[in-house]
């Protein structure tokens, strides 16, 4: 009966499993007869190159045929140059890399229902050199603000047995262009550098490795001490300076192309060279020094704030900017894409405008801590194109990816780094659209350039649908879903007013005990009678100091402040008037109800897509849109009903009608299992 059922299965063409979203925008289909794949003369079989050979071989299905070409005259920096003749198409690069590169790029032209057409040239170099996921994974296998699952690198099982998903990892990064991870969490455990553990990152590094992936290690900065023995990891202290240099020896002993590191010091508890009086360059350049040699770099986090009267947006650029030009040409300064903390909206971080003559590198959150997690639909990419095109002030023009991708030195690397939204289960990211987010930070590490538009097409082409019918306004979604998010969550410059701990829902009211005040929600919405929002002017905070004329004086006049800013550099009167004549408080409670209705229409997009989606993806999406639109209408009464007891104000006539009440809201304590990708559970 089996035997009949699998028959049947085959010539219906009716899947054996139901759909389960682990292909990824990898859906190519399987050719039957090997596409013609050739070398040139002068192009050597490496391991990457019998990839790329094989990719073709089994899903180009076009009778093209394809020939790969390593020349030094072809694109470099892991470049590539696809050329289509009479005779074929050729595709060049400098390196092996960059030819697995120009497959996939060829491979996602297909899949889109695009070619190249005889006489066509299309040339690629990314922008940047690291393009990286940071997972915050842990030995354990839980994942630090993961909502996937668990860990994808099964420690426990490692080197003994490789799990297939290393390769399925590592194929899904080359083919947008992603080249390096850190393993990691970036609260890093020293056991992390003992040599059992290096042994297993040296065996998922040989799988990674030919599909031109580096593999990188968060370390915590005590390790000397923790794990070597010593009384001290002071940075300045010769046998610590020693023991880093023994330790990296053994890593480039079983890890040839090993990456580097990224260090967490001095933040959040994390240890540091300031815990011996030493500074960040001090710490850096040590760790710089060891690596040198083996050509290895160091990514120092410029995320670091203290318990002080200090504002928080100031305190990344007061500690780094008086080392400007200290660091040693290894060290890149990994900085966060906003001044606090991967908020739904943040004015773009200073120190990538201010440092001039030290690496930079923005990092992004893929990963959706602050935005709704596996559950909520949020497309990132127009969040990280705002942040990337906007103008630094520097130079004339100079942006923050223009600014990131130039280099300080000759020789310097420039990165870019994507906290990774990735867990065991089979679909990797908890939601299918959540996809989205890791193919988007693949494509904009590879070019900035790329509209968010662009990208949103060409991840729904290849993980969906090519008809137009599902594109468009499924694309459209996409791109208005940040918007949508920040109108229900924080609008007009609200920020980090979550709930304590899980950072799912909205707790403005949060007041715990003993809590340092940079911590709760009203360090930041400082409402009261008079208003709200934070005064970083030049009289308050002087936050605005910390950017380039014209921004700081744009920022500082309440009037020419950009609204979606507005209360993030200013606390503002309730009755303060708006550009579009209406008040503060009125605008506020439009805002949000507006994030709302974009919920409400996303549902009804998603059903009206329900022809175009296989049953299985389209039913756990539109749960997803349903509690989206529910979780909507929780943070809408929650924000507009506790500001109402400062402002004193009505809610506008014929603008909503509350569902929840105040007291019911602050007496609810989200469960984690109605937050996880697993839980569905309804809000109050």
């Amino acid at each position: 009966m089996r035997i009949w059922w699998l028959i049947i299965s085959i010539f219906c063409f009716v899947p054996l499993h139901a759909e389960d979203g682990s292909q990824l925008w990898l859906r190519m289909k399987r050719n039957a007869v090997p596409a013609k794949v050739s070398l040139s003369k002068e192009t050597k079989k490496t391991e990457t190159m019998e990839i790329a050979i094989r990719e073709l071989r089994d899903y180009w299905n076009s009778p093209t045929a394809v020939t790969l070409k390593v020349a030094s005259d072809a694109p470099g920096r892991d470049g590539f140059a696809l050329n289509r003749t009479n005779n074929g198409i050729s595709v060049s690069s400098a390196t092996d890399r960059g030819v697995l590169y120009g497959i996939y790029s060829l491979l996602r032209l297909q899949q889109m229902g695009d070619s190249l057409q005889v006489g066509q040239t299309v040339q690629e170099v990314p922008s940047y050199d690291l393009r990286i996921l940071n997972h915050w994974d842990n030995p354990n296998g839980t994942i630090e603000r993961g909502y996937a699952g668990r860990s994808i690198w099964k420690w426990d099982e490692l080197p003994r047995r490789i799990s297939p998903v290393y390769e399925e990892y590592a194929r899904a990064n080359a083919s947008i262009g992603i080249n390096a991870t850190v393993l990691n969490n970036v609260n890093a455990k020293p056991e992390m550098l003992s040599t059992d553990m290096l042994r297993k990152v040296a065996a998922i590094a040989k799988v990674l490795r030919p599909y031109g992936i580096k593999t990188f290690l968060s370390v915590n900065f005590a390790s000397p001490k923790v794990i070597g023995g010593l009384d001290t990891a002071d940075p300045l202290d010769t046998q610590v300076q020693a023991w880093w240099k023994k330790k990296v020896a053994e890593i480039y002993r079983l890890i040839p192309d090993f990456g580097g590191f990224l260090v967490k010091a001095n933040s959040e508890g994390q240890p540091g060279p300031q815990d011996y009086g030493r500074t960040h360059v001090d710490g850096a350049n040590m760790l710089a020094d060891v690596l040198a040699p083996y050509k290895g770099v160091v990514m120092w986090r410029a995320f670091v704030y203290q318990a002080s009267s200090s504002d928080r947006a100031c305190q990344a650029y007061e500690e780094f900017m008086p080392f400007d030009g200290q660091f040693k040409e290894n060290v890149i300064i990994q900085v966060k894409n906003g001044p606090i903390d991967f908020q739904p909206r943040e004015p773009f971080s200073p120190l990538f405008g201010a440092m001039r003559n030290t690496q930079v590198m923005p990092e992004f959150q893929i990963t959706q801590e602050y935005l709704g997690q596996s559950i909520h639909t949020v497309f990132l990419a127009t969040m990280w194109k705002d942040c990337l095109d906007s103008d630094t002030y520097q130079e004339n023009g100079l942006t923050v990816a223009g600014a990131t991708q130039r280099r300080t030195v000759p020789g310097a690397t420039t990165a870019m780094a994507g906290v990774a939204n990735i867990g065991d289960v089979r679909n990797w990211t908890g939601s299918d659209m959540a996809q989205s987010n890791w193919y988007a930070f693949g494509r904009l590490s590879w070019n900035t350039e790329l509209p968010a538009a662009n990208i949103a097409d060409e991840f729904l082409k290849q993980t969906f649908s090519t008809d137009e019918r599902f594109v468009a306004p499924v694309s459209q979604l996409l791109l208005r879903s940040w918007n949508a998010a920040i109108s229900y969550m924080m609008p007009l410059g609200l920020h980090h007013i979550f709930a304590e701990g899980h950072h799912y829902g909205p707790e403005p009211w949060c007041n715990v005990p003993g809590f340092r005040k940079d911590w709760l929600p009203s360090y930041y919405h400082q409402a009261d009678s008079f208003g709200v929002g934070f005064d970083r002017t030049t009289n308050g905070s002087g936050a605005v100091k910390q950017y380039h004329e014209p921004l700081s004086v744009l920022y500082n006049d309440v009037n020419t402040c950009p609204e979606e800013y507005l209360l993030w550099f200013h606390h503002v009167s309730w009755d303060y008037i708006m550009r579009n004549g209406q008040t503060l408080w009125d605008n506020l409670c439009y805002t949000y109800q507006f994030g709302v209705d974009e919920t409400v229409r996303f549902v009804k997009t998603w059903e009206n897509a329900k022809a175009y989606v296989d049953a299985e993806r389209y039913e756990k999406m539109l749960q997803r849109f349903r509690r989206q639109a529910a979780d909507a209408e929780w943070w809408r009464d929650a924000c507009v009903l506790y500001f109402q007891q400062y402002s004193g104000e009505p809610i506008p006539a014929g603008c909503f009608t509350p569902k929840h009440r105040l007291e019911d809201l602050m007496r609810y304590k989200l469960r984690i299992d109605n937050y996880t990708a697993a839980g569905m559970d309804k809000l109050p």
